[in-house]
């Protein structure tokens, strides 16, 4: 049996280099680009003062300018040029965020304080029957009860169209027919307004058709099917295939898988595509004003004699052209609004309820 040799002293192994630490190198602080903000809005106020502009839309760009070259500089001082451009970027996006966002806050901030003013319990229970232009009273209920019924007939109508239409794309659609079908909803998505109203005042020509809600209907079903299509082949397309594999390896026939699997699994984004296509047609005038023709007086039935809508009702008021009517028509627009917010929260609430429950 061999022994190593003693009296051998083992030399360590030399440690590998030491990282050089990044603590020492320079960065600007967290907040460093509130700063910047803060110094671009001042900067961009003063130069539009001194220069004579007025418009906040001018102070605004300039200021965006100014943010985005100052981020640049002070980053490549104090830091690198890498940095500086990564910092660009990140600039970039949330100035293209606020340029996106800053009109729509503006839009519903004003709508808010101009209908608060006139949105009452008077304004949502009473009619415009009797009620002169110029006069203070009248409300929006005639109004709302043609919306809800026309944007409701035309939800019952699209719904299961689309949702059948884009289960066929998805699950069974080959050849040149679903090629056709897609085209054809692409075309339809992009139809104005007054092209749906105008085919509808077509049909009633043709068979002395009366106005009624239920035209209009029809024109926003029109409007509302591409969208419901397209936003459910969208969602059906995310079902991962093993889930539809497992399914039919178990005996289950396709049509049971889809009911039972697929649809279950994408009734989130279905039914958020459904609310949003109900916002889309819920403030369109154009079919309204051809179809419906506005009516002052409450109109239960849908199927039968004018009717009015609360888009319709919006442009009826601003049309007087008093003051009176004004505030009329800032309230009608501020229900209008909050009709499509509650929407959307009773479509998250039902995607939120019917979704897959996961599990660990």
């Amino acid at each position: 049996m061999s022994h190593a040799p003693t009296g051998v002293i083992e030399r360590p192994t030399p440690a590998s280099p030491t990282p050089k630490s990044s603590l020492g190198s320079r960065s600007l602080p967290r907040l460093a680009p509130l700063g910047f903000a803060a110094v671009s809005v001042a900067l961009g106020v003063g130069i539009s003062l001194a220069a004579g502009w007025e418009s906040r839309i001018q102070w605004g760009l300039i200021s965006a300018l100014l943010f985005l070259a100052i981020s640049y500089v002070a980053t490549t001082i104090v830091e690198n040029q890498r940095q500086a451009r990564d910092r660009l970027a990140t600039s970039v996006m949330w100035v293209c965020f606020l340029v996106a966002v800053v009109p729509l806050a503006s839009l519903l901030w004003t709508t808010i304080v101009r209908g608060a003013e006139r949105l009452d319990g008077y304004f949502l229970t009473h009619s415009m029957a009797g009620v002169l232009g110029s006069e203070a009273s009248g409300g929006v209920y005639h109004a709302l009860i043609g919306t809800l019924e026309q944007v409701g007939i035309a939800t019952v109508i699209s719904a299961p169209l689309g949702l059948l239409t884009a289960v066929y794309l998805v699950e069974y659609g080959k050849g040149s027919l679903a090629r056709a079908v897609t085209f054809f909803v692409d075309v339809m998505t992009g139809i104005p307004s007054i092209v749906a109203g105008l085919f509808i005042l077509s049909i009633m020509l043709m068979f002395s058709l009366e106005p009624s809600g239920l035209m209009g209907a029809l024109a926003l079903t029109i409007l509302m099917v591409p969208v419901v299509v397209r936003s459910t082949e969208e969602m059906l397309k995310l079902v991962p295939n093993e889930l539809r594999e497992a399914s039919l390896a178990l005996g289950i026939p396709k049509w049971r898988t889809i009911l039972k699997v697929v649809l279950p699994t994408a009734i989130g984004g279905i039914t958020t595509g459904v609310m949003l296509a109900i916002a889309r047609i819920a403030g369109e005038t154009a079919p309204i004003i051809l179809l419906v023709f506005g009516s002052q007086l409450i109109n239960t039935n849908p199927f039968e004699g004018a009717q009015s809508s609360l888009p319709f009702y919006i442009y009826e008021q601003y049309r007087i052209g008093e003051a009176a009517s004004y505030d009329r028509a800032w309230a009608a627009a501020l229900v209008l609004i909050a009709f499509v917010m509650i929407l959307n929260l009773v479509a998250r609430g039902i995607a939120r309820w019917k979704a897959p429950k996961t599990g660990r």
